[in-house]
Protein backbone atom coordinates (compact mmCIF):
# COMPACT_ATOMS: atom_id res chain seq x y z
CA UNK A 1 0.00 0.00 0.00
CA UNK A 2 2.99 2.42 0.92
CA UNK A 3 0.73 4.48 3.34
CA UNK A 4 3.08 6.41 5.56
CA UNK A 5 2.17 8.53 8.85
CA UNK A 6 4.17 11.73 9.01
CA UNK A 7 4.43 13.18 12.07
CA UNK A 8 5.87 16.80 12.36
CA UNK A 9 5.16 16.55 8.61
CA UNK A 10 4.09 20.31 8.71
CA UNK A 11 7.73 21.28 9.88
CA UNK A 12 10.99 22.99 8.20
CA UNK A 13 12.04 18.98 6.88
CA UNK A 14 9.11 17.15 7.16
CA UNK A 15 7.20 19.28 4.92
CA UNK A 16 10.25 18.82 2.61
CA UNK A 17 10.55 15.15 2.88
CA UNK A 18 6.50 14.82 2.08
CA UNK A 19 7.56 16.10 -1.28
CA UNK A 20 10.03 13.76 -2.64
CA UNK A 21 8.09 10.57 -0.95
CA UNK A 22 5.11 11.33 -2.54
CA UNK A 23 7.27 11.85 -5.89
CA UNK A 24 8.35 8.48 -5.24
CA UNK A 25 5.13 6.82 -5.11
CA UNK A 26 4.31 7.38 -1.71
CA UNK A 27 0.68 7.90 0.14
CA UNK A 28 1.85 10.82 2.80
CA UNK A 29 -0.54 11.08 5.82
CA UNK A 30 0.61 14.53 7.92
CA UNK A 31 -0.03 13.90 11.54
CA UNK A 32 0.74 17.66 13.42
CA UNK A 33 -0.60 19.76 15.98
CA UNK A 34 0.69 22.68 13.90
CA UNK A 35 2.20 24.47 17.57
CA UNK A 36 5.52 24.55 15.15
CA UNK A 37 4.51 23.58 11.82
CA UNK A 38 2.44 25.29 8.94
CA UNK A 39 -0.94 24.22 7.30
CA UNK A 40 -0.12 26.21 4.02
CA UNK A 41 3.06 23.66 4.08
CA UNK A 42 1.32 20.45 3.58
CA UNK A 43 -1.34 21.94 1.28
CA UNK A 44 -2.61 18.81 -1.00
CA UNK A 45 -1.76 16.15 1.73
CA UNK A 46 -4.21 14.65 4.04
CA UNK A 47 -4.04 16.64 7.65
CA UNK A 48 -4.49 15.23 10.99
CA UNK A 49 -4.51 17.66 13.72
CA UNK A 50 -3.68 15.97 17.05
CA UNK A 51 -0.87 15.93 19.63
CA UNK A 52 1.77 13.17 20.29
CA UNK A 53 0.28 12.56 23.69
CA UNK A 54 -3.08 11.48 22.65
CA UNK A 55 -2.11 7.35 21.61
CA UNK A 56 -5.96 6.98 20.84
CA UNK A 57 -5.87 9.27 18.04
CA UNK A 58 -2.80 7.68 16.80
CA UNK A 59 -3.97 4.26 16.56
CA UNK A 60 -7.13 5.57 14.62
CA UNK A 61 -5.04 7.81 12.16
CA UNK A 62 -2.80 4.94 11.53
CA UNK A 63 -6.22 2.39 11.65
CA UNK A 64 -8.35 5.08 9.20
CA UNK A 65 -5.10 5.34 6.10
CA UNK A 66 -3.81 1.82 6.66
CA UNK A 67 -0.52 3.16 7.81
CA UNK A 68 2.50 0.80 6.78
CA UNK A 69 5.20 2.69 7.96
CA UNK A 70 5.81 5.78 10.07
CA UNK A 71 8.46 9.19 9.82
CA UNK A 72 8.81 10.94 13.18
CA UNK A 73 9.98 14.20 12.99
CA UNK A 74 8.39 15.52 15.85
CA UNK A 75 10.15 16.90 18.52
CA UNK A 76 11.07 20.34 20.36
CA UNK A 77 14.45 21.30 19.22
CA UNK A 78 16.02 24.52 20.68
CA UNK A 79 18.82 23.82 22.25
CA UNK A 80 18.83 26.78 24.89
CA UNK A 81 14.89 26.48 25.53
CA UNK A 82 15.73 23.10 26.58
CA UNK A 83 17.54 24.28 29.26
CA UNK A 84 15.27 26.38 30.93
CA UNK A 85 12.62 24.25 30.02
CA UNK A 86 13.78 20.60 30.48
CA UNK A 87 10.49 18.94 31.61
CA UNK A 88 8.84 20.25 28.65
CA UNK A 89 11.21 18.89 26.37
CA UNK A 90 11.55 15.10 28.18
CA UNK A 91 7.51 15.57 28.35
CA UNK A 92 7.22 15.75 24.43
CA UNK A 93 10.07 14.38 22.92
CA UNK A 94 10.15 10.95 25.12
CA UNK A 95 7.00 10.38 26.45
CA UNK A 96 5.62 11.66 23.23
CA UNK A 97 7.75 9.06 20.89
CA UNK A 98 6.90 6.53 23.92
CA UNK A 99 2.95 7.31 22.98
CA UNK A 100 3.37 7.20 19.49
CA UNK A 101 5.36 3.56 19.77
CA UNK A 102 2.29 2.20 21.66
CA UNK A 103 -0.01 3.28 18.82
CA UNK A 104 2.03 1.34 16.65
CA UNK A 105 2.08 -2.01 18.65
CA UNK A 106 -1.37 -1.51 18.78
CA UNK A 107 -2.16 -1.04 15.41
CA UNK A 108 1.33 -3.67 14.42
CA UNK A 109 2.77 -0.88 12.63
CA UNK A 110 6.58 -2.23 12.54
CA UNK A 111 8.49 0.67 11.07
CA UNK A 112 9.50 3.86 11.61
CA UNK A 113 12.44 6.09 10.70
CA UNK A 114 13.24 8.74 13.35
CA UNK A 115 14.49 12.56 12.95
CA UNK A 116 17.74 12.13 15.85
CA UNK A 117 20.83 14.78 16.04
CA UNK A 118 24.13 15.26 16.61
CA UNK A 119 23.54 16.81 20.06
CA UNK A 120 23.66 13.41 21.07
CA UNK A 121 27.14 13.25 20.98
CA UNK A 122 28.22 16.23 23.28
CA UNK A 123 30.87 17.81 23.18
CA UNK A 124 34.74 17.60 22.76
CA UNK A 125 34.22 15.21 20.23
CA UNK A 126 37.28 13.63 17.32
CA UNK A 127 36.18 15.46 14.37
CA UNK A 128 35.09 14.01 11.70
CA UNK A 129 32.22 12.25 14.12
CA UNK A 130 31.69 8.79 13.53
CA UNK A 131 28.10 6.25 14.70
CA UNK A 132 30.12 4.66 17.09
CA UNK A 133 31.76 8.01 18.92
CA UNK A 134 30.52 7.82 22.79
CA UNK A 135 27.28 9.63 23.33
CA UNK A 136 27.04 12.36 25.91
CA UNK A 137 24.68 14.99 25.12
CA UNK A 138 25.18 18.15 27.61
CA UNK A 139 21.57 19.60 27.06
CA UNK A 140 18.25 18.50 27.89
CA UNK A 141 17.12 18.39 23.75
CA UNK A 142 20.65 16.15 22.94
CA UNK A 143 19.41 13.60 25.99
CA UNK A 144 15.69 13.40 25.05
CA UNK A 145 16.57 12.30 21.37
CA UNK A 146 19.20 9.81 22.43
CA UNK A 147 16.45 8.74 25.29
CA UNK A 148 14.43 7.79 22.19
CA UNK A 149 17.23 5.72 20.27
CA UNK A 150 17.59 4.11 23.42
CA UNK A 151 13.70 3.13 23.57
CA UNK A 152 13.32 2.41 19.93
CA UNK A 153 16.37 -0.71 20.18
CA UNK A 154 14.13 -1.76 23.28
CA UNK A 155 10.86 -1.64 21.63
CA UNK A 156 13.22 -4.07 18.59
CA UNK A 157 13.87 -5.97 21.32
CA UNK A 158 10.71 -6.19 22.78
CA UNK A 159 8.02 -5.67 19.82
CA UNK A 160 10.03 -6.45 16.55
CA UNK A 161 9.52 -2.64 15.48
CA UNK A 162 12.19 -2.11 13.47
CA UNK A 163 13.76 1.75 13.07
CA UNK A 164 16.32 3.85 11.61
CA UNK A 165 17.76 6.84 13.73
CA UNK A 166 18.97 9.31 11.38
CA UNK A 167 21.62 11.92 12.99
CA UNK A 168 21.60 14.91 11.10
CA UNK A 169 24.22 17.52 11.60
CA UNK A 170 23.23 21.43 10.28
CA UNK A 171 20.09 21.23 8.44
CA UNK A 172 19.54 24.39 5.81
CA UNK A 173 18.18 25.33 2.31
CA UNK A 174 14.89 25.36 0.82
CA UNK A 175 13.23 23.68 -2.32
CA UNK A 176 15.12 24.34 -5.15
CA UNK A 177 11.87 26.21 -7.18
CA UNK A 178 11.19 28.57 -3.99
CA UNK A 179 7.89 26.96 -3.08
CA UNK A 180 8.75 25.70 0.43
CA UNK A 181 11.77 26.77 3.21
CA UNK A 182 12.46 27.20 6.27
CA UNK A 183 10.08 29.51 8.49
CA UNK A 184 10.23 28.89 12.49
CA UNK A 185 8.35 30.97 15.16
CA UNK A 186 11.40 31.49 17.34
CA UNK A 187 14.68 30.99 14.57
CA UNK A 188 17.89 29.90 15.62
CA UNK A 189 19.25 28.95 12.59
CA UNK A 190 22.37 30.85 11.16
CA UNK A 191 21.53 30.98 7.51
CA UNK A 192 17.98 32.01 7.46
CA UNK A 193 19.31 34.76 9.97
CA UNK A 194 22.26 35.79 7.66
CA UNK A 195 19.48 36.11 5.22
CA UNK A 196 17.11 38.12 7.68
CA UNK A 197 19.84 40.43 8.16
CA UNK A 198 20.33 40.91 4.37
CA UNK A 199 16.46 41.21 3.94
CA UNK A 200 15.89 44.09 6.92
CA UNK A 201 19.33 45.54 7.51
CA UNK A 202 18.30 45.39 11.49
CA UNK A 203 21.79 45.71 12.91
CA UNK A 204 21.15 42.55 14.50
CA UNK A 205 23.81 39.82 13.02
CA UNK A 206 25.87 38.48 15.79
CA UNK A 207 28.89 36.31 15.46
CA UNK A 208 29.78 34.69 18.48
CA UNK A 209 33.26 33.70 19.37
CA UNK A 210 36.24 35.03 16.77
CA UNK A 211 39.06 33.26 18.59
CA UNK A 212 38.49 29.94 17.92
CA UNK A 213 41.15 27.33 16.53
CA UNK A 214 39.63 27.10 13.41
CA UNK A 215 40.42 28.73 10.03
CA UNK A 216 39.71 32.26 10.60
CA UNK A 217 38.51 32.10 14.37
CA UNK A 218 34.80 31.27 14.03
CA UNK A 219 32.66 28.05 14.66
CA UNK A 220 32.45 25.55 11.78
CA UNK A 221 29.70 23.53 10.90
CA UNK A 222 28.65 20.92 8.74
CA UNK A 223 25.79 21.91 6.49
CA UNK A 224 23.42 19.85 4.50
CA UNK A 225 20.93 20.71 2.11
CA UNK A 226 17.17 19.53 3.29
CA UNK A 227 16.47 18.02 0.07
CA UNK A 228 19.45 15.58 0.74
CA UNK A 229 18.23 14.91 4.00
CA UNK A 230 14.46 13.74 2.59
CA UNK A 231 15.94 11.84 0.27
CA UNK A 232 17.95 9.72 3.36
CA UNK A 233 14.77 9.61 4.81
CA UNK A 234 13.37 7.81 1.57
CA UNK A 235 16.50 5.43 1.54
CA UNK A 236 15.96 4.26 5.09
CA UNK A 237 12.66 3.83 4.98
CA UNK A 238 13.79 1.54 2.02
CA UNK A 239 16.44 -0.11 4.30
CA UNK A 240 13.62 -1.20 6.44
CA UNK A 241 11.69 -2.21 3.91
CA UNK A 242 14.02 -4.39 2.45
CA UNK A 243 14.77 -6.16 5.95
CA UNK A 244 17.52 -4.03 7.58
CA UNK A 245 18.11 -4.07 10.99
CA UNK A 246 17.66 -1.51 13.67
CA UNK A 247 20.49 1.07 13.13
CA UNK A 248 21.57 5.14 13.30
CA UNK A 249 23.46 7.00 10.73
CA UNK A 250 24.77 10.21 10.46
CA UNK A 251 23.24 12.62 8.10
CA UNK A 252 26.58 15.20 7.17
CA UNK A 253 28.72 16.35 4.60
CA UNK A 254 32.30 15.49 5.69
CA UNK A 255 32.54 19.02 4.91
CA UNK A 256 32.88 22.09 7.30
CA UNK A 257 32.12 25.98 6.56
CA UNK A 258 32.94 28.47 9.60
CA UNK A 259 30.36 31.52 10.08
CA UNK A 260 32.73 34.08 8.34
CA UNK A 261 32.55 31.76 4.78
CA UNK A 262 28.75 31.37 5.00
CA UNK A 263 28.26 35.33 5.84
CA UNK A 264 30.70 36.26 2.47
CA UNK A 265 29.07 33.32 0.71
CA UNK A 266 25.63 34.91 1.64
CA UNK A 267 27.26 38.10 0.45
CA UNK A 268 28.29 37.20 -2.99
CA UNK A 269 24.58 35.26 -3.52
CA UNK A 270 22.16 37.66 -2.68
CA UNK A 271 24.59 41.13 -4.19
CA UNK A 272 24.06 42.96 -0.31
CA UNK A 273 26.79 43.73 2.23
CA UNK A 274 25.77 41.95 5.30
CA UNK A 275 26.76 43.44 8.38
CA UNK A 276 27.48 41.39 11.54
CA UNK A 277 28.86 42.62 15.36
CA UNK A 278 31.17 40.50 16.88
CA UNK A 279 30.71 39.01 20.46
CA UNK A 280 31.95 36.76 22.81
CA UNK A 281 31.69 32.84 22.52
CA UNK A 282 28.88 31.21 24.02
CA UNK A 283 29.01 28.32 26.83
CA UNK A 284 29.37 24.68 24.87
CA UNK A 285 29.77 25.94 21.57
CA UNK A 286 32.61 23.70 20.04
CA UNK A 287 34.83 25.07 17.43
CA UNK A 288 34.15 22.13 14.98
CA UNK A 289 31.76 19.67 14.13
CA UNK A 290 31.75 17.87 10.87
CA UNK A 291 29.80 14.51 10.40
CA UNK A 292 31.77 11.16 8.48
CA UNK A 293 28.98 9.96 6.73
CA UNK A 294 30.34 6.52 5.49
CA UNK A 295 28.01 4.54 7.23
CA UNK A 296 24.95 5.84 5.20
CA UNK A 297 26.72 6.25 2.18
CA UNK A 298 28.19 2.34 2.54
CA UNK A 299 24.70 0.97 4.04
CA UNK A 300 21.92 3.08 2.55
CA UNK A 301 23.51 3.91 -0.32
CA UNK A 302 22.80 7.75 0.51
CA UNK A 303 25.32 10.62 -0.91
CA UNK A 304 24.49 14.51 -0.65
CA UNK A 305 24.26 15.51 -3.61
CA UNK A 306 22.78 19.12 -3.05
CA UNK A 307 24.80 20.00 -0.37
CA UNK A 308 27.81 22.78 -1.49
CA UNK A 309 26.88 25.99 0.74
CA UNK A 310 26.41 27.84 -2.34
CA UNK A 311 23.93 25.31 -3.61
CA UNK A 312 22.21 25.60 0.04
CA UNK A 313 21.86 29.40 0.86
CA UNK A 314 21.11 30.21 -2.97
CA UNK A 315 18.24 27.65 -2.55
CA UNK A 316 17.18 29.71 1.04
CA UNK A 317 17.58 32.95 -0.55
CA UNK A 318 15.36 32.19 -3.14
CA UNK A 319 12.68 31.18 -0.61
CA UNK A 320 13.61 34.23 1.58
CA UNK A 321 13.05 37.11 -0.93
CA UNK A 322 9.76 36.06 -2.00
CA UNK A 323 8.60 35.54 1.44
CA UNK A 324 10.27 37.91 3.81
CA UNK A 325 7.39 36.84 6.54
CA UNK A 326 7.49 33.00 5.50
CA UNK A 327 4.28 30.93 5.38
CA UNK A 328 2.28 34.43 6.81
CA UNK A 329 2.19 35.88 3.06
CA UNK A 330 0.27 33.35 2.20
CA UNK A 331 -1.71 32.58 5.34
CA UNK A 332 -2.58 36.51 5.00
CA UNK A 333 -3.31 36.62 1.21
CA UNK A 334 -0.48 38.88 0.05
CA UNK A 335 1.57 38.37 -2.73
CA UNK A 336 4.84 37.76 -2.36
CA UNK A 337 7.47 40.76 -3.65
CA UNK A 338 8.79 41.04 -6.83
CA UNK A 339 12.46 40.72 -6.89
CA UNK A 340 15.39 41.40 -9.87
CA UNK A 341 18.02 39.51 -8.10
CA UNK A 342 18.55 35.34 -8.39
CA UNK A 343 14.79 39.35 18.22
CA UNK A 344 18.28 38.33 18.64
CA UNK A 345 19.86 36.83 16.09
CA UNK A 346 22.36 33.88 16.33
CA UNK A 347 25.60 33.19 14.38
CA UNK A 348 28.06 30.49 15.20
Amino acid sequence: MNNLLICGGAGYIGSHCLRVLRDTGYNCIVYDNLSEGHRQAVRGFPLEVGELSDTALLADTIRKYQVDSVLHFAAFALVGVSMHKPIEYYQNNIAGTASLLDAMCRTGVKRIVFSSTCATYGENVPVPITEDVPQNPCNPYGESKLAVEKLLQRCDDAYGIKSVALRYFNAAGAMPDGSIGEDHKLETHLIPLVLREALRNEGKLKVFGTDYQTKDGSCVRDYIHVLDLAVAHLQALRYLECGGVTDCFNLGTGVGSSVFELINTAREITGIDIKYRKDDRREGDPATLVAAFDKARNILGWNPEHSNLHTIISDAWAWHKTHPNGFEEELLGKQPPSSTDSDNTYAR
